[in-house]
This record gives structure tokens, C-alpha cells and sequence, in this order.
């Protein structure tokens, strides 16, 4: 990181105490929703079963309504609040550096609501939008769902899409480092099988994330792996989890050791798309019948999400 870059991430950081308060995601969306205005609600409100509510993809707008062009001061405080409170506060400085390397600011972004937040046993979901983000706060209202739904995650630093090889400056290279320590760990036999020559996934919006058959999933079994590497498995799902608040991670964790842990995993690494063809693999998946975590980091990183209690 160069100075420039540390300067910026460190106001960032500065930031994130001013948003701090007792409220967590789920309450403050509610006080949202009671903010709105007729108007604001006939174009940002949805029944909780709109098709729309279950929509990821890498780069859209769930509504075109940009949120410093739409709400009002508070109301973009609290939608501010709403999305660092979905992640660790450890991580939150690296979110945002994200969000303005990718957009310029949150108010790039846009949101939307689904159901009515705040009523008693009313199911609802609060869902944001733009580059390299769609995240959700749901209150568990999306039963057997991990995160609300299926989400993505990514970034690109600095001016051109193509990243070098160390990906310098991307906050979540750090997830695919951890990985290649697993492929580091394999010997030759265990490195054929995890190694594919096709593409584990193509991004075309949900189906990117849909969930596979256990006949159909590809690369090496976690199962059949030694104890140290499956330790070194378990990192990866640690990393993976860490941007996260710890309601969310805890769950996604239940749902996966409810499958069988991390033995129910597969691991895979893509041998195209790496960038300066230096063996370090820069696209890899994790999968079972039950979740999906699929890590594209080339030309830079794009990263979908999806998990369901089996």
C-alpha cells in the first residue's frame, strides 16, 4: 500500500467510530422504513415476495434511484450505518475503501425494501446495490438462507481492469493468498485433481450461484485431505467469513457444519485466467451441495456467495 492509499484508508478508518451506535442492522432499517415518504416507498417498497428481492449480480441497481440523490441527509446516515453494521468493524475501513475505489461513495449506490421492516412477525429484507455489492439485512427472515440470500462481493484498485498479478491494494486478495497456501500444502496427486481446465462457474446472475449436485461438484474433497491441510481449509473459511458481522458469519458457519463441515467441502483452482502465469491461482472455488463460494480474481475480484441450511 503506498502512502496515498494509507492516507485514504486511514480517514476511512477515522470514519467508521461516527457511525457508531447501539442499533443494529435489522433496527435501524426499520427506523428507515418509518422515515420514508409515500413517494419514497411507492419506488423503493416491495411486496417481500418480489422476484426482484432475490436477484445478485455484479454490478446493477436494484432500483435506479441513487442514495445522495434520493433520501434525505438522514436518511443516507442511516443507510451508511445500516451497510457498515452488516460487517466486521474490523473490516469495515477495507469495505469502504472498496466502495470508493469502485463507485466514488455508498451514494453511487442504490437500495431497496421488501415487506414492512419493524412490523411485529413481518417478514422483510433490506437489499443494496451497485459495483461489486449486492449485501442484505433480512432478521432472519429468509429462513435456511445464509446472509438473506445470495450475495457478491468484489473490488478493483486502481485506474485499469486488469489488476497485476499481486493484485496490490485489493482488500480481499487477501482470501485468495489464503487459498493458495491449501494448493502450497497438496502434493502432486491431490494438486491434479483440485487443478481443472474448465471454468468452475460463468457469472450470468443467479444462476452464478446456483447450488450443485454432490455428483456434479469438481476438484478435491476436503474429506479426503490430511488433517494439517484440512486446518489450512479451515483458514480459508475464516477469511473468507472475516469481513462479515458476527451474526452472519455464525450462521453461514451453522449451515455448513450442519452439511457435514468442512469436510463437505470441495476445493478447486482454475488453470486459466491466471494472471502473469506464475502458478499462484488467482480463480478457485469452494463448494458443496449446500454452498458456494467462488472467488474470480482475474482481471480483479469478483466474489459470489451463497449458502443454504441442507
Amino acid at each position: 500500500m503506498d502512502r496515498r492509499d494509507f492516507i485514504k484508508t486511514a480517514a476511512l478508518a477515522a470514519a467508521v467510530p461516527a457511525q457508531a451506535g447501539t442499533a443494529d442492522s435489522e433496527t435501524l432499517t426499520a427506523t428507515l422504513y418509518k422515515s420514508l415518504t409515500p413517494e419514497q416507498k411507492s419506488k423503493v417498497c416491495f411486496p417481500f415476495d418480489h422476484p426482484l428481492r432475490s436477484k445478485v449480480d455484479a454490478n446493477w441497481f436494484i432500483t435506479p434511484h441513487k442514495i445522495a440523490e434520493f433520501y434525505t441527509r438522514e436518511q443516507q446516515a442511516m443507510i451508511d450505518e445500516i451497510f457498515i453494521k452488516l460487517h466486521n468493524p474490523d473490516f469495515a475501513p477495507q469495505v469502504l475503501k472498496h466502495i470508493e475505489d469502485d463507485a466514488g461513495s455508498l451514494g453511487k449506490y442504490s437500495i431497496a425494501l421488501f415487506g414492512e421492516p419493524g412490523a411485529k412477525k413481518s417478514a422483510f429484507e433490506f437489499v443494496l446495490t451497485g459495483r461489486h455489492c449486492t449485501i442484505r439485512c433480512d432478521g432472519d427472515s429468509v429462513a435456511g438462507a445464509a446472509f438473506g440470500g445470495p450475495i457478491m462481493y468484489g473490488h478493483q484498485h486502481g485506474p485499469n481492469g486488469m489488476e497485476p498479478k499481486e493484485h496490490p491494494g485489493n482488500v480481499y486478495w487477501y482470501q485468495a493468498k489464503r487459498a493458495n497456501e491449501v494448493f502450497q500444502a497438496l502434493d502432486p496427486k491431490q494438486r491434479e485433481t483440485a487443478l481443472i481446465q474448465v471454468a468452475p462457474r460463468k457469472e450470468a446472475s443467479n444462476k452464478t450461484v446456483e447450488l450443485k449436485a454432490k455428483a456434479d461438484l469438481v476438484g478435491l474433497p476436503v474429506s479426503g485431505m490430511t488433517k494439517d491441510q484440512r486446518g489450512l481449509v479451515e483458514k480459508v473459511l475464516a477469511d473468507l467469513l472475516l469481513p462479515f458481522r458476527k451474526k452472519d458469519a455464525a450462521e453461514a458457519m451453522k449451515y455448513i457444519k450442519g452439511n457435514g463441515g468442512v469436510e463437505s467441502l470441495v476445493m478447486s483452482f482454475y488453470k486459466g485466467l491466471d494472471l502473469g502465469n506464475d502458478g499462484v491461482w488467482d480463480v478457485w472455488q469452494l463448494e458443496s451441495t449446500n454452498m458456494v463460494w467462488y472467488f474470480r480474481g482475474h482481471p480483479h475480484v469478483h466474489t459470489w456467495v451463497n449458502i443454504k441450511r441442507a
